[in-house]
């Protein structure tokens, strides 16, 4: 039997886009709220798919953190004073969704889950998200 279940986290993060003309060049937060779908076959013994708390969990990870590309110069100054998460280029609404699949599936895989993520909807504000879809 496959099933589907959805979560809904919200996040506070701040960012900037390196490569990026305008006001979202500057150091920035936002209230992130991080959309999940997952599929697959729920557990035979509990008939849970995942536990919605390990998808926040994931989630979470991001939560009240600063997010810079790896090459912001910014990176090294701001280290001295706080955890900086880097990125593999500029950390918008649509890499932090790849970012987030890909650490459900890490997750996935480590505790024997057979998942799959067909949708992450990562809104960096009321009217704008970014969608992956599978």
């Amino acid at each position: 039997m496959k099933v589907g279940i959805y979560k809904e986290v919200q996040i506070d993060t701040s960012h900037r886009l390196l490569h990026y003309e305008g006001k979202c060049a500057n150091l920035h937060g936002h209230r992130w709220k991080v959309e999940v779908w997952m599929e697959g076959e729920p557990d035979q013994k509990t008939q849970i798919l995942i536990d919605y708390s390990l998808i926040k969990k994931v989630i979470n990870k991001y939560d009240h953190q600063i997010i810079l590309n790896s090459e912001d110069p910014m990176v090294p100054r701001i280290s001295e004073f706080h955890p900086v998460i880097t990125t593999p280029g500029d950390p918008t609404s649509e890499l932090i969704a790849v970012l987030i699949r890909d650490d459900l599936y890490a997750v996935c895989k480590d505790y024997g889950i057979k998942a799959t993520v067909p949708k992450i909807r990562v809104w960096e504000s009321p009217t704008s998200c970014a969608e992956l879809r599978e």
